[in-house]
């Protein structure tokens, strides 16, 4: 393995995506969003139904359809407190994990079609980088923003639900057990999906938008898992989140296997 050429193309790639608004801003804009904005949105809800007068039957009615075990970890808070945890600590997990999808397809999906489109797609391939190399060299320049961003999201995130929630929880509540496996176990994991599927899309595709719309796909497990956690259906503890984990590194090892044993770059010199 030319570890050295891998490198280079690494950094040739993340200097692009830095270059690149339309890249490069929703990179921004989506992980502010998640981490910063809707914690903080989330957490203050309690204080202004109480500045509103409302009763707190609607956060009860709320809770009552969560899975049993979610209920009974919810059972010695109060009802604020309890909704503040449910949304922040449960209903939020799922959508953490969008952030490293959505950064891997963004950059993945640049990978092959923005060479292309940039006119740069011949050289690349006439590079004396090994079909394995480049494919290793594309995936991690688009796995490692990936991790970075959620992990220091978590931390963000982290941060800006104790502030916020600190009025209604009195004390320091995040993270949980079950956050800390989501972040150091199964975001490294949905970031290796994301762009796997993504580079095996981007390599065939004939544009930028038209491989991150395919790409796009993979998040709607992600939307069925937000869904299955509001309607009692999944309760995301430990023991799933090491399971979910497990499960998307599988996925991840097959996808990459079949990427490899696909990806010619002959075949996309022809298409040039």
């Amino acid at each position: 393995m030319n570890w050295r050429g891998v490198r280079a193309l690494v950094r040739k790639d993340l200097k692009v995506v830095m270059q690149n608004k339309g890249v490069s801003i929703p990179l921004i804009v989506v992980p502010v969003i998640v981490f910063v904005v809707v914690p903080a949105l989330v957490a203050l809800l309690p204080r202004l139904f109480g500045a509103m007068g409302a009763p707190t039957q609607d956060i009860e009615e709320l809770l009552t359809m969560a899975a049993p075990p979610l209920r009974e970890a919810l059972s010695h808070y109060s009802p604020e407190q309890a909704g503040v945890v449910f949304m922040l600590a449960y209903v939020m997990a799922p959508l953490f994990l969008i952030v490293p999808l959505m950064v891997a397809n963004v950059i993945a999906a640049d990978s092959f079609v923005g060479e292309r489109e940039r006119k740069t797609l011949e050289a690349l391939l006439h590079t004396p980088l090994t079909d394995g190399e480049l494919i290793v060299g594309k995936m991690l320049s688009a796995w490692l923003p990936a991790v970075a961003v959620s992990w220091l999201g978590f931390v963000v995130y982290g941060v800006t639900a104790n502030l916020a929630a600190w009025p209604v929880m009195g004390r320091v509540f995040f993270p949980t057990p079950m956050w800390i496996v989501l972040a150091l176990w199964v975001a490294p994991a949905a970031a290796g999906l994301g762009l796997v599927a993504m580079i095996l899309v981007s390599a065939r595709a004939k544009t930028f938008q038209e491989a991150y719309q395919l790409g796009g796909v993979v998040v709607l497990p992600v939307i069925l898992l937000v869904i299955g956690q509001i309607s009692g259906v999944v309760y995301l503890s430990v023991g799933v989140a090491l399971a979910l984990g497990l499960g998307l590194w599988v996925v991840d090892g097959v996808l990459l296997r079949l990427g490899a044993r696909n990806f010619h770059r002959n075949e996309l010199i022809a298409r040039l």
